[in-house]
C-alpha cells in the first residue's frame, strides 16, 4: 500500500492554477502536477448554482504533505472556499510510485 494521493484542486484561470502548481511542486508538496482546462464546473455557492469555467489541477503528492498543501494552496487562491480533495492511490507503476515518494517528500 501506498501513502500516495492525487488532489484535486480547481482554479479561476489558467494564470492562477500554474501559479499553485509550480508552488506545490517548486516546494515539494506535490511531485507532479497537471492541468486540465477548461473545464466546466456546477455548484451552489451564495444561495444559487453557479456555472463557471476553471482549470483542473491533478496534483500527485502523499497523504503526510495534505495539510500543508492544503494550508499553501489556501495561501495563493483566490476563493474563499476553494476546492482541495484528496484521492488514494491504490496501485500504480512501482517505479512511479517510488519517484513520487521521492519527490513530494517532507
Amino acid at each position: 500500500m501506498t501513502d500516495g494521493i492525487i488532489v484535486l484542486i480547481t482554479a479561476s484561470s489558467e494564470q492562477e492554477a500554474s501559479l499553485i502548481a509550480t508552488a506545490l511542486v517548486d516546494e515539494h508538496l506535490a511531485a507532479c502536477v497537471n492541468l486540465i482546462a477548461p473545464v466546466r464546473s456546477l455548484f451552489f455557492w451564495q444561495g444559487k448554482t453557479q456555472d463557471a469555467q476553471e482549470v483542473l489541477l491533478l496534483c500527485k503528492s502523499r497523504k503526510p504533505l495534505m495539510e500543508r498543501l492544503c494550508a499553501r494552496v489556501k495561501s495563493l487562491h483566490s476563493y474563499t472556499v476553494p476546492e482541495i480533495i484528496a484521492l488514494p492511490i491504490i496501485a500504480g507503476s512501482p517505479d512511479y510510485l517510488s519517484w513520487l515518494h521521492d519527490n513530494a517528500k517532507d
